[in-house]
């Protein structure tokens, strides 16, 4: 069944600090050049837990087995819960380690057993290879981070791993041999890679489920067990002997008692995220002048694995682990222990290694130099260079894995700094052109406010000299649909124009086809067809003749047309003359906002009012 990753980043959650990014060993978090948002890269991901326990904001979780653990305890299966020995140093608020195996039964396993006693069978096959030298030094293999690490990043140093199974796969095959083979097994420690080493083991070796000492506080607490409640209740045999030191990093040693004399000894112990990097950077490298087996453990020993409680006290802890130690040796039957020992010796404890290369090529040095120019660090391909505050050690790294794709130049915080000031005096220039502009807007408003006053203002005195006009005075569009008309025309229509102005006021939409009879609006047709004017035309309109004059007002869309009553008396053609002269002359500046009221410029306007004016000049003008 495929499973899902170990770890999860919640992009709803995360606040872009990239802790995760700079704390990852392995670069196994890749930061979206779009999003800005990091995403873990399952295939190179180790399983140390690093970008669990460094996210503040808790947008980082890993797999849970909770929901399968109470799937398998509701199985009606035999279920054995396996006990790392770190037990001892997360559990100090219970005041018993026998509570604390009824409190597991409690959740309904059919054994408890600690893994202290795979702890001892391994042990004893390291202290074989160890003092059996062939001339090849070897990693221990317990850690599953620090396998996944050779694996994947030093394949080549996959047969430096020692061949042996780690402590919890030996539990699992000691509890099938004494429970039967249908034994469903759940180990509970304090790592949240075993979850991954799990999946690679079958037969007498496969793990059920595992659970972190996180995970199993929360069963606790789900089905409501706490210790006050509850009788003592003993491990299940096989127990362990000095496999309870396990949790401390060379407790491992001492529980075979495996030579770690510093004159004499042939192991090196260390531990944490940084001396594991440099342990197998080093045993590549000078392993011929080290000539050590390196006891190696990604976290500062098990008692502070990403599964435990967080906010943990180291020394606290190797105290209570000491402790609880001592106090098993007061009353341990070392006797019985031997024969167990002896029993399970035949076990096979031997494992296998798969090469998973996930080294990615690294880019040729113009490539890194063209990134370093990106994030102003041009010259620092020196490995020496460098603040390491973007996760990477020096700058030339933090190039290549931008070329990789794992990582973005905002990472390089002298980079993003650079930018941030850049950005702060931009901003600032900016607001300054803003503050002038919107002032500069703000007096454009006014003066666009005062222009629309003006040519409201220009719009009313024309439409009130337009009105009181005796000639008609009619615009149309290209549809023939009336865009503004007088009274004098609306006067010598009709009765039927009369009655529609009641309703639009201006008759503003009509259609003149309905209005004029053919021979009247085919000639405003042909002007807005040929653009060319009409002048002075006499049309008999019922019991009247009138002198029309049609000219283009806007190309192909709008058309004027002057309807002058043939009998008005000379007099009034006069007045008529005289007052639209005056218009014209001392108010040229409102002519020319009608020409923008009616779509067109002023010279257009002034040649439709000259027009008025012509019409009464030349009347008898064809």
């Amino acid at each position: 069944m495929l499973q899902e990753p170990l770890f999860h980043i919640s992009h709803d959650a995360c606040i872009k600090c990239y802790s995760c990014v700079r704390i990852c060993p392995v670069k196994a978090i890749r930061v979206d050049v779009n999003t800005e948002l990091p995403s873990i890269i399952p295939e190179r991901c180790i399983g140390c837990g690093s970008c669990y326990r460094s996210c503040s904001p808790h947008a980082i979780s890993f797999r849970s087995s909770i929901e399968e653990t109470k799937s398998i305890l509701a199985s009606g299966k035999k279920v054995a819960a396996i006990c790392d020995p770190t037990i001892s140093g997360e559990f100090h608020d219970i005041t018993d380690y026998r509570k604390f195996v009824e409190m597991i039964r409690q959740l309904g396993f059919t054994y408890v057993n600690e893994a202290s006693f795979g702890v001892d069978l391994v042990a004893f096959k390291y202290k074989e290879l160890f003092e059996n030298f062939r001339g090849k030094y070897h990693f221990t293999a317990n850690c599953p981070s620090v396998v996944a690490y050779i694996e994947k990043y030093y394949p080549e140093l996959i047969t430096n791993l020692a061949p042996i199974v780690s402590p919890m796969v030996a539990t699992a095959k000691v509890v099938r041999q004494k429970y039967g083979s249908d034994v469903q097994v759940v180990f509970i420690g304090p790592c949240i890679s075993t979850k991954d080493e799990a999946l690679k083991f079958e037969g007498d070796a496969t793990i059920n489920a595992v659970l972190t000492f996180v995970e199993l506080r929360q069963l606790f607490n789900e089905f409501n067990i706490r210790e006050s409640q509850l009788e003592f209740s003993e491990f299940d045999a096989p127990l362990g002997y000095k496999g309870s030191l396990y949790p401390i990093s060379n407790g491992f040693l001492q529980a075979a008692d495996i030579n770690e004399n510093l004159l004499t000894g042939t192991v090196i112990t260390t531990e944490g995220r940084n001396n594991m990097l440099h342990a197998v950077k080093e045993f590549d490298s000078r392993i011929e002048l080290i000539r050590r087996n390196f006891n190696i453990f990604y976290d500062e020993g098990c008692l502070m694995g990403p599964g435990t409680s967080p906010g943990g006290e180291k020394f606290l802890r190797m105290t209570l682990v000491t402790d609880y130690a001592n106090k098993r040796l007061v009353s341990f039957d070392k006797d019985v222990w031997e024969d167990e020992i002896a029993s399970f010796a035949h076990l096979d404890l031997s494992r296998q290694f798969e090469p998973d290369d996930q080294r990615l090529p690294v880019p040729d040095d113009e490539k890194i130099e063209e990134v370093l120019k990106m994030i102003s660090r041009e010259g620092h391909m020196d490995n020496e260079v460098g603040c390491e505050s973007c996760g990477y050690s020096n700058c030339r790294d933090l190039a290549i894995a931008i070329t990789q794709g794992l990582a973005t130049t905002e990472m390089c915080h002298v980079f993003s700094g650079h930018n941030r000031q850049e950005y702060i005096q931009t901003l600032r220039s900016t607001n300054e052109n803003l503050a002038t502009t919107k002032a500069a807007l703000k007096e454009s408003e006014e003066k666009a406010k005062h222009e629309q006053e003006a040519q409201k203002e220009s719009a009313e005195i024309i439409t009130t000299m337009l009105q009181n006009l005796l000639s008609g005075v009619v615009i149309v569009d290209d549809d023939l649909k009336i865009y503004q008309s007088n009274k004098a025309f609306i006067r010598i229509v009709g009765e039927e124009a009369a009655m529609i102005d009641e309703v639009i006021p201006g008759l503003v939409g009509a259609d003149l086809k309905s209005l004029l009879p053919v021979h009247f609006y085919k000639m405003f047709s042909y002007v807005l067809t040929s653009d060319e004017p009409i002048e002075n035309k006499d049309v008999q309109f019922g019991d009247i003749k009138l002198g029309v004059s049609i000219f283009p007002i806007r190309s192909h869309k709008y058309v004027g047309g002057i309807l002058r009553d043939m009998y008005v008396p000379e007099v009034r053609k006069e007045q008529i003359i005289t007052r639209l002269t005056e218009v014209i002359d001392e108010n040229f500046e409102m002519v020319q906002k009608i020409a923008y009221l009616l779509g067109e410029g002023a010279s257009k306007t002034e040649q439709m009012l000259n027009s008025v004016i012509d019409s009464y000049k030349n009347p008898g003008k064809k």
